[in-house]
């Protein structure tokens, strides 16, 4: 049996490969009376994929040096950070971040029963916990708390309040877990000194903080679940791995933004202490390297070529990956994953010999939909059935609008109206006024014809954005191209429900606050 390690051997463990360090002394003097402490919170947003083995390297780093770790699953985190996971798809996607980080840490050797799980829901919805929000916000400033979550919080034109609460909350829960540090990325540098700054004016005591350094992804840059070709799913098949490896970059004798040196580097040299590059005999054979550096200098110098160091990777990686594919392969977690992270309906491939032969998905996240408040209504100088309409849609200046609602809505009606707008069709004349955007109706199937616009949940906020369900992680398009027809595609499958609500086959048109609906139309057409 080994000696247990002592403070200096513990802190090498928990220090290495770290970017930085706050609170170095405090660490040290605490080593040397017990054990520490420590935390790692992850926001149950988009898919965890491969990067997510870093953090869980370190975790078992945390882990031989005897620290008492907790995982938090960072649920109402998620839903703050503009609605990256929205309130439907919360508990379906924080069981799933339970469940495949569990599997991770299994896959890497590390035993469950060392560590412990905890919801944010589980405590932040306390009377004890709320009452600490308020009285942070009494002490922070506002330009504290968007500095704060500057590189976290997911930046937009119109911010929203609950990404200002963000990093407060963050900080109370080093409190509130009772540890003495937080672990993260080099991202959330901000939100912990954030927390060093203003835990103590409540009372609370300052903790140490460790940093990883951000690792590249495949295509160079920050490895994103939003990026697709930047970063490889845990659940994704062995040939799709060799195609995005085969894709990476790798560039001969560059060091320098390589994931796939990095990803060598912050976890398959600390889980196994070696790496192998595995070599035809005539290219020198295998050669294990049981130091990083050794890899990195031979790398360099073009001694290992990138296509026999992706194939290592490739062999070692899906290794990781077998057993969490495995684990998923059940009915039940399928059923979980499907749930949580609805599958984009793909576009119908094209056949051989016509041009598309890579076709664009034709998604709902593709339109730029947003809450608008109808400012002014004139009649079309040249147009008896269009209005001339400004709507503000939370820019700087408010859009103009021509609409054909002269017929169904009497002016009043719409004058300081919200309203929900198409704002990335490409601006048109009608009869000589330009028209920035689309005021999206309901219209009745039958005659005589009726027309109602639709309405966003009360409460509201010009330029909030509205997505369909499943559908609230995916950028806009900045501007729809009029032969792709994607509009006209997505829109036949628009429909009211027998409730009222808008939907997009079956899926319900949302902004944070509920439902998109109209006053009467069941069962008719959106346009």
């Amino acid at each position: 049996m080994e000696p247990a390690p002592g403070p200096q051997e513990k802190y090498q463990l928990i220090t290495r490969n770290l970017q930085e360090v706050l609170g170095e002394d405090k660490l040290m003097a605490i080593l040397k009376e017990r054990e520490l402490k420590i935390y790692w919170g992850t926001a149950t947003t988009g898919k965890p994929h491969v990067a997510y083995f870093v953090p869980m390297s370190k975790i078992a780093d945390f882990l031989k040096a005897g620290c008492e770790v907790t995982i938090l699953f960072a649920d109402l985190h998620a839903y703050l950070d503009n609605m990256k996971a929205p309130w439907e798809l919360l508990e379906l996607r924080t069981r799933y971040y339970e469940h495949v980080i569990k599997a991770m840490l299994e896959s890497i050797g590390v035993p469950l029963e060392k560590l412990k799980f905890v919801r944010g829901t589980d405590y932040q919805l306390s009377k004890e916990y709320t009452l600490d929000v308020y009285r942070l916000s009494s002490v922070v400033t506002q330009h504290d708390a968007k500095k704060a979550g500057a590189e976290v919080v997911k930046q937009v034109e119109h911010p929203l309040l609950s990404g200002l609460l963000y990093p407060g909350l963050q900080a109370l829960d080093e409190e509130y877990l009772k540890v003495d540090a937080q672990f993260g990325g080099v991202d959330q540098r901000k939100i912990f000194t954030f927390a060093e700054k203003y835990l103590p004016s409540l009372g609370y005591a300052k903790r140490v903080h460790l940093m990883n350094p951000m690792v590249p992804g495949l295509t160079g840059s920050k490895m994103s679940s939003s990026e697709e070709d930047s970063k490889i799913d845990l659940l994704d098949r062995k040939e799709d791995v060799k195609k995005k490896l085969k894709k990476a970059f790798c560039e001969p004798g560059n060091v320098e933004n390589n994931g796939v040196l990095s990803f060598i580097k912050h976890v398959l040299f600390p889980l196994k202490s070696e790496f192998v590059v595995l070599r035809e005999e005539k290219w020198g054979g295998n050669k294990t390297y049981t130091a990083y550096e050794a890899l990195e200098k031979d790398f360099a110098e073009q001694v290992v070529h990138p296509g026999d160091l992706k194939n290592s990777v490739e062999v070692a990686l899906n290794k990781l990956l077998d057993p969490i594919r495995e684990k998923f392969n059940c009915p039940e977690l399928k059923k979980l994953s499907s749930a949580a992270y609805p599958t984009p309906s793909k576009a119908k491939p094209a056949e051989k010999g016509t041009k598309n032969s890579e076709p664009e998905d034709v998604v709902p996240s593709r339109l730029d939909i947003r809450v608008g408040k109808v400012i002014s209504v004139e009649k079309h100088p040249d147009a008896d059935s269009l209005y001339v309409e400004k709507i503000d849609v939370g820019e700087a200046e408010p859009r103009t609008v021509v609409s054909g609602l002269v017929h169904f809505v009497p002016k009043e009606q719409l004058q300081d109206r919200l309203v929900v707008l198409l704002c990335n069709l490409k601006p048109q004349k009608m009869r000589g006024v330009e028209s920035q955007g689309m005021v999206l109706c309901a219209s009745s199937m039958g005659e005589p014809r009726q027309v109602e616009p639709l309405d966003p949940p009360a409460g509201c906020c010009a330029g909030e954005r509205v997505y369909v369900e499943g559908y609230e992680g995916g950028e806009p398009d900045e501007e729809l191209k009029p032969k792709k027809k994607v509009f006209e595609k997505l829109q036949a499958d628009f429909r009211i429900s027998e409730d009222c609500v808008a939907q997009w086959k079956q899926r319900n048109f949302l902004t944070k606050l509920g439902t998109v609906s109209c006053k009467s139309l069941k069962g008719g057409s959106i346009s």
